[in-house]
């Protein structure tokens, strides 16, 4: 691993070493253990895309790590404004050992790894979310024992998060099943993709417009805002649009009787999930924000330590 760009990119066993690597950083944490991995590393952490988790995540994991953690926003950075992502790349390298990057266009990040020499992180696009899912199956594993053979059922907007489940399942050996309406499917390059993933692993991939297809006999049952950053302009239509697709007590029934709830945050509740079913006891929404701590942290390691 050079970058973390996309679950595609890794093989399986890469994805289950930073999981496994995640789930033992996480018990040092809790048994008050050190794990100075990065001790005198920097790294520069790109927010075009503002999020609470991501940067309290990314700066406690780099500091926990022995690391130093430093934020740079839109208003610090010129990137792919008053200097191209090749100057920018070329200038970040010199000074620091790891770049992470929070933003909109995937192309961006895509280009910043190919120009930099060090390691670059995709902390999200608005086409992935690689780190969330690394949490989510650690998330999974805690509450199941096991990954391979479990049921993801995702239901909602073919977004970002939906195309990184859908490849973080092909290569950790979980069956994946995705709902989302005819308006607002998966991008069709990224499905092409996840079906190639799924024929070289162990899971199966279903894609459908129903609800209650996908999210039956789940293990895992998932769900995203309908309206992301940038798309505040479409909330009435994908209210509409999205009605069926709300997770609640009635569709949650569907899946089994032990499976677990969780949603990457924020929620809202009342629109893509009911607070009946967020806020209920097979809800594990906060052990999976936790984990994005964790994760990282294992994704940082990998890729930034000596």
């Amino acid at each position: 691993m050079k970058d973390l760009i996309s679950l595609h990119d890794l093989t399986a066993e890469e994805v289950m070493g930073l999981l496994e690597l995640g789930l033992k950083l996480k018990d040092e944490n809790k048994k008050g253990i050190p794990h100075k991995l990065l001790a005198g590393k920097t790294l520069g952490m790109i927010f075009t895309k503002s999020s609470t988790r991501t940067r309290v995540s990314f700066e406690v994991g780099m500091t926990q790590l022995g690391g130093y953690p430093l934020f740079l926003s839109s208003n610090d950075i010129q990137l792919g404004r008053g200097e191209t992502i090749h100057d920018t790349a070329k200038v970040l390298e010199r000074y620091l050992d790891g770049i992470m990057i929070r933003t909109y266009a995937h192309s961006d990040v895509v280009e910043l790894a190919e120009e930099a020499n060090i390691p670059v992180i995709n902390a999200l696009t608005d086409l992935l979310h690689p780190c969330q899912v690394l949490a989510d199956l650690m998330t999974a594993y805690e509450h199941k024992g096991r990954l391979e053979g479990l049921k993801f059922a995702y239901i909602g907007d073919g977004n970002n998060m939906a195309h990184s489940i859908m490849y973080g399942c092909a290569k950790a050996g979980l069956d994946c099943a995705v709902a989302t309406p005819a308006q607002y499917q998966c991008d069709a390059e990224v499905a092409e993709n996840a079906k190639e993933d799924f024929k070289a692993g162990k899971g199966q991939l279903l894609i459908t417009q129903d609800p209650a297809e996908a999210i039956k006999d789940a293990d895992i049952v998932y769900t995203d805002t309908w309206v992301s950053m940038g798309q505040e302009s479409e909330k009435a239509q994908k209210i509409k649009v999205f009605g069926d697709y709300q997770v609640n007590k009635e569709l949650f029934a569907k899946a089994k009787s032990d499976a677990i709830f969780m949603h990457c945050l924020p929620a809202y509740r009342g629109f893509e999930v009911t607070e009946d079913v967020i806020d209920g006891p097979q809800s594990v929404i906060f052990d999976e924000a936790e984990n994005r701590l964790h994760a990282q942290k294992a994704v940082m390691a990998t890729l930034m330590a000596d």
